[in-house]
């Protein structure tokens, strides 16, 4: 079987789950669980992870450092569009003129949803500014078109609030992103378990953004390794091609001509 690679800012990537940084008890434990999930993309939260700008903490980039991973700076915890350009621009200067990022501004502090028109304010400004953004967003199709329009190069959607764990509840929503989009879709927030994320790869996501879901298990570590194989068994799920579902099985063979 050939390499199923997918490509994200002109860089090809073996592996189509991506990960997050936060919410596990120490260092230690994230480099694990890290490693066992097989990514190669791993987000961080500029406003809560220290990567350099504080010497006397500990430094993340210990853990995962760039020289094997691609560190996805985010905007989690940004509100307005300001705000979120600004972390950008630190994030490009504390890793030495990065410009991959991923791009979020919430709505709503209970829910987290993203606040569209901000999001959409902060796309222009950072593509403008020569940014890759990948993108968080609602379901919405127009709304994953316009940010496409406006040069991001990867569009995600939620596919329940994030942190929920409730997964993939919006799927016909995904999947009409999906089937207009010519940038990379990957479910961003709500998957809860492997089999979410297998649900994600089959209707034809190019990958997964977790976080949550493998941080908070009982077993970070386990559930990594877990959501690894997820994600696998996903896409060659959605490579082989599913049979229809029916209201009851058909026959094998043909009765056409057959004497009894």
């Amino acid at each position: 079987m050939h390499p199923d690679t997918f490509t994200i800012a002109g860089r090809e990537y073996g592996s189509r789950l991506l990960v997050g940084t936060g919410k596990y008890k120490d260092l230690d434990e994230t480099g694990e669980a890290i490693r066992a999930s097989g990514a190669e993309i791993v987000t961080v939260a500029i406003r809560r992870s220290n990567i350099g700008q504080d010497p006397s903490e500990p430094n993340l980039l210990d853990v995962v450092p760039p020289s094997e991973y691609t560190i996805l700076p985010n905007t989690a915890g940004c509100f307005t569009a300001k705000d979120a350009v600004r972390t950008c621009r630190l994030a490009r200067e504390l890793l030495d003129g990065h410009s991959l990022v991923k791009l979020e501004v919430l709505g709503d502090e209970k829910t987290l949803y993203p606040d569209i028109t901000a999001t959409l304010e902060a796309a222009e400004q950072l593509v403008a500014d020569d940014f890759q953004v990948m993108v968080y967003t609602n379901d919405d199709p127009i709304v994953a078109r316009r940010l496409e329009e406006i040069g991001c190069v990867s569009v995600m959607p939620l596919a329940a609030p994030i942190g929920s764990g409730l997964g993939i509840q919006n799927k016909y929503n995904i999947l009409s992103i999906i089937e207009n989009a010519n940038v990379p879709v990957l479910v961003d927030a709500g998957v809860g378990t492997a089999s979410d994320a297998a649900i994600a790869m089959e209707l034809g996501c190019d990958g997964v953004l977790m976080n949550s879901a493998i941080a908070g298990a009982r077993n970070p570590v386990l559930m990594a390794s877990a959501m690894r194989k997820a994600i696998e068994a996903g896409r060659e799920a959605y490579l082989a091609g599913r049979i229809p579902r029916k209201r009851y099985a058909s026959t094998s063979s043909p009765l056409d001509g057959t004497f009894f």
